[in-house]
């Protein structure tokens, strides 16, 4: 039971935040692994953050709300369109290289999530607009969901992948198992990930989370509330949606190769056939 009340790869949101609205923060540090970084803040209308992006190429998604977003070169106004990502409209997102710096200004309440990992400055800032974002469903049956890929492995960065994931209330995600935690390309890449996750409708909303290793040296079941985040490391990583709760889950991906290749869990691989 201790596994389920208290786990180390769980990350709960402040309720109130720090003075820009900053709510949630995963670093490589607090994480203990070594690429992805991730931060959520939630604003008010009218107001703004600024920050420099570093070593760090950074893709900002607006989660809900609208902003006006600004680089050292570039800006872009009035973008965002949904106010629930329950809307299920593709994300407004800004995606801006290393050795940079962002201003963000709220335009109505806003949440963003900001996802960093390294950067090589090969790409410059630009915005990702709904209709640059892939929308597939995939699985099927109690299986499926509709995945919208904001930044895939096709897509110009150096690090990073982002996608938005929304389960039907009753199904299940990532599923049938996998994994991508050993460098064996070009079977399987080593990819860190984190899984931020939302509830509809929030109150007395929860998913479950496993994460767990074949040799079972790691193996948590995670009772995941609206808003908190949970840590991938390594090992297979599904999650269930209950019934009456539809699930969204946003993943921010990077390792040492920008490259997905992945295995699945041999005992759960024939749902796929």
């Amino acid at each position: 039971m201790s596994n389920l009340l208290a786990s180390n790869l769980l990350v709960k949101p402040e309720q109130k935040g720090d003075k820009d609205g900053k709510v949630l923060s995963v670093t490589p540090e607090s994480a203990g692994w070594k690429y992805v970084g991730f931060d959520v803040y939630k604003l008010k209308e009218g107001q703004t953050i600024e920050n420099k992006t570093l070593d760090q190429e950074t893709v900002i998604v607006l989660v809900s709300g609208r902003a006006n977003v600004q680089t050292k070169f570039k800006s872009w106004d009035n973008i965002g369109k949904r106010m629930s990502v329950f809307e299920k409209t593709p994300a407004y997102s800004v995606y801006i290289p290393n050795d940079d710096q962002y201003k963000v200004e709220a335009l109505t309440e806003l949440e963003i999530a900001v996802c960093k990992a390294p950067g090589k400055g090969t790409y410059e800032a630009r915005l990702i607009a709904p209709e640059n974002v892939d929308v597939a469903m995939r699985g099927s049956g109690s299986m499926g969901r509709e995945v919208q890929t904001i930044l895939s492995e096709t897509d110009a960065a150096d690090s990073l992948f982002v996608i938005e994931v929304f389960t039907p209330a009753g199904n299940w995600s990532s599923y049938p198992p996998h994994k991508h935690d050993e460098e064996n390309l070009p079977q399987e890449g080593y990819l860190e990930e984190t899984y931020y996750h939302k509830m509809n409708p929030v109150e007395g909303g929860f998913a479950l989370q496993r994460v767990y290793t074949d040799d079972k040296s790691l193996n948590e079941t995670i009772v995941v509330k609206d808003s908190e985040l949970v840590l991938i490391p390594k090992g297979y990583h599904p999650v269930s949606a209950p019934p009456g709760y539809e699930l969204y889950y946003l993943n921010v991906m990077a390792g040492p190769v920008r490259t997905w290749k992945f295995t699945n869990d041999k005992d759960h691989e024939w749902l796929m056939k």
